[in-house]
């Protein structure tokens, strides 16, 4: 059952973006419920956390995960002999190209260059589709520079 869903500090602090210390001290001043269990580890009820926000709290990543499999690639695109006019094309290029994903798939770009190199290196994380074909894009913009 969802409601006897149990969380600790940490889990609760990463659910709502605080410090962990900044949870211990909401349980510590009484103002969200919490439940001692050993020494100075607390547990919080869903109902409890739902009620200290009052909104539904989304569901933890790990627990989605394990109920939904999702397949990741990441990747390192790097490409030599780019001057810093190119590497400003092709990172626009690159990142337009992805501005509206759909589907809800995820996708993360990363664009570091070392002008001393003349180098750029492209970084994905994203769904195998995806990826997949940004890869393809990244293909046809580099082979069409000098």
């Amino acid at each position: 059952m969802v409601s006897d869903q149990l969380y600790s500090v940490d889990q609760v602090a990463d659910l709502l973006g605080l410090h962990v210390k900044t949870v211990r001290g909401y349980v510590r001043d009484g103002r969200l419920k919490a439940v001692r269990i050993g020494g100075r580890q607390y547990r919080i009820a869903r109902d409890d956390l739902e009620a200290f926000t009052g909104h539904p709290v989304a569901t933890p990543a790990r627990e989605d995960a394990r109920r939904h499999r999702r397949t990741e690639v990441t990747g390192i695109v790097q490409i030599d002999a780019v001057d810093p006019t190119t590497m400003n094309r092709l990172s626009t290029l690159v990142t337009a190209s992805v501005a509206h994903p759909h589907d809800g798939e995820r996708l993360h770009i990363e664009i570091v260059y070392d002008e001393e190199r003349a180098s750029m290196k492209i970084i994905l994380v994203g769904d195998l589709n995806t990826t997949a074909d940004l890869l393809k894009i990244i293909s046809v913009i580099a082979d069409e520079q000098p």
